[in-house]
């Protein structure tokens, strides 16, 4: 299967209702602070939020051509090391785990993107 592009996802468990968590609260303000250096990875770094209410998880995935993830991968996917250490640290935030993925668009974009 060929792909154009390569995901690192950052991800974890957070407490409270979506609606008013203090942990998810905390993260969003880890996520606005190391945003710039995140999108550092690559010209065409995406970076998307996936937050789920019904079973408490965080995701932050960051999206860089294949051309680009050999180096990214070689700094260590920088600021990772220092992301997940704020993750850990915050009050109610668990299993906070990484996995790499290819991404690839498949078929054309629906009209509603």
């Amino acid at each position: 299967m060929s792909f154009d592009n390569v995901c690192r996802e950052w991800r974890c468990k957070y407490t409270g209702d979506k609606s008013d968590s203090k942990s998810l609260e905390a993260i969003s303000k880890v996520v606005d602070e190391y945003l710039p250096e995140i999108k550092k990875a690559s010209k065409k770094a995406t970076v998307n939020r996936l937050v789920c209410g019904a079973c408490l998880d965080f995701k932050l995935m960051t999206t860089v051509p294949l051309a680009d993830f050999g180096a990214w991968e070689e700094s260590g996917f920088a600021p990772e090391a220092d992301f997940l250490a704020k993750l850990k640290a915050i009050d109610g935030v668990s299993q906070v785990e990484t996995q790499v993925r290819s991404a690839t668009i498949v078929g054309e974009a629906s009209s509603w993107l």
